[in-house]
């Protein structure tokens, strides 16, 4: 069973469209789930989110973010997806890319 990118969003989410196109800048294939057209995804972000409804909410194996930024979607993804990691990929460097590696265990 390979793993997927479960991007979970909603009509008219600015936070929504600009990871989302970060994310196709780098031409992940993204699994969109929109939050109004089925309560059961609803119900998983809010499972997620604290009982909230905050997209985007991307799932990647076992990691689960809540309006994470593109880095921390390719973070996860190393961790548990890297076969999705696009070759050339490198993470970011320099005095915020290495706190947000920090962060992230990387």
């Amino acid at each position: 069973m390979s793993t997927t990118i479960d991007f979970y969003w909603r009509p008219g989410c600015p936070f929504c469209m600009s990871l989302e196109r970060n994310l196709n800048k780098i031409d992940l294939p993204l699994n969109k789930k929109n939050i109004w057209d089925s309560p059961a995804d609803a119900a998983t972000v809010r499972s997620i989110a604290d009982g909230n409804e905050t997209v985007p909410t991307v799932v990647i194996g076992e990691a689960k973010m809540v309006n994470p930024s593109a880095d921390q979607v390719m973070h996860a993804l190393q961790q548990h997806a890297p076969e999705l990691v696009p070759e050339g990929w490198e993470p970011r460097t320099g005095k915020v890319g290495g706190l947000i590696n920090k962060m992230l265990g990387g």
